[in-house]
């Protein structure tokens, strides 16, 4: 059996920079027509000029292959009408952290509050630019993004032309939340269809499972599975593929983030095919996002082929998710 992918696009990919960009950046503009790349590098993406070398610098690592990097911006209380009109042609997005809440996030918003977003939030809604934000709140690990909940309800409530999406969603709380507001969105990772805390940490700690936000239990999971295996409207597919080093991993203070880059289409597919849902894949992977965004990307074809295929144990020294496990589909291209 083969399947047909059109344009598919990962609305949520970290791809680092320099040496590493240079290893990872090729493992998603391969089977990935666009992408939606996170800032929040160092130093994050605050200014025009850091964003457009930063793109050229992803233009020449994909060099020969059809893809998009779609560019957002690190939020910042302080950005004038006048720079966001000025920047507005070159991001999709702009994407607000909590301060030291995940990987390089430090100089992020430290009171999160509508009265406080209102300058900027009120800009972005009269220029149409999404807002993607971390939801996570700076409480007990397993309730962080629960306590987040109030703010996207009430973010949503105050800017209802304002469209917000909520990112690598991994909670039931966030997936009711999602359906009770019309401007309110969601990207779901593909790890957080697989695992559960469990997985991460019922037994031996698994360091290549662990990530912010972290894992949740199995009622999450099967709240996400029902949004994103039926291509609920208001999901997307974003890998929030975050790659760090192995030392970095396997060590006493272990890097938060899961490689999933260049094995994600083929676990979804063995996913959706699980469930007799492959009808929706594309929808998930694709045709939602272009909706959400507006945006229409280069057309690519992506072949899957259901035979086995066995994860490698490494993409130079990043371990991926499932490293060395065999799988149902292998990318047939």
């Amino acid at each position: 059996m083969k399947l047909q992918l059109t344009s598919p696009l990962d609305m949520h990919l970290h791809l680092r920079q320099d040496n590493m960009l240079k290893v990872v950046a090729p493992l998603s503009s391969k089977t990935f027509s666009g992408a939606i790349i996170m800032p929040n590098t160092l130093p994050p993406i605050s200014t025009k000029e850091q964003l457009l070398r930063y793109k050229e610098d992803i233009l020449n690592a994909t060099k020969g292959d059809t893809f998009t990097p779609y560019m957002t911006l690190f939020f910042k209380n302080d950005y004038s009408r006048e720079f966001l009109e000025s920047i507005k042609d070159e991001i999709l997005s702009i994407k607000l952290y909590p301060a030291g809440i995940t990987t390089n996030s430090e100089g992020g918003v430290s009171t999160i509050d509508v009265e406080s977003l209102r300058p900027t939030l009120e800009i972005m809604s009269d220029l149409g630019i999404v807002l993607n934000i971390h939801g996570e709140t700076d409480g007990f690990v397993m309730d962080r993004e629960a306590e987040f909940v109030p703010i996207y309800k009430a973010l949503a409530k105050a800017f209802p032309k304002l469209k917000i999406v909520m990112e690598h969603i991994t909670t039931k709380a966030s997936a009711d939340a999602l359906l009770e507001f019309e401007n309110l969105y969601a990207t779901i990772t593909l790890h957080h269809l697989y695992i559960t805390l469990d997985d991460v940490a019922g037994g031996m700690l698994q360091p290549h499972l662990f990530c912010k936000p972290i894992a949740k239990r199995p009622e999450d999971r099967e709240a996400l599975l029902e949004l994103a295996l039926n291509a609920n409207p208001k999901v997307m597919f974003g890998s929030d593929s975050a790659p760090h080093p192995k030392s970095a991993k396997e060590a006493p203070g272990c890097a938060a983030g899961i490689f999933t880059a260049p094995i994600a289409l083929q676990l979804l597919a063995q996913l959706f095919d699980k469930h007799n849902k492959l009808e929706n894949l594309q929808a998930f992977v694709s045709n939602n996002a272009q909706k959400i965004y507006a945006i229409t990307p280069a057309k690519k074809i992506i072949t899957l082929e259901k035979k086995s295929f066995k994860i490698p144990s490494s993409y130079g020294n990043v371990v991926p998710f499932m490293a060395n496990e065999e799988i149902g589909f292998v990318i047939d291209n």
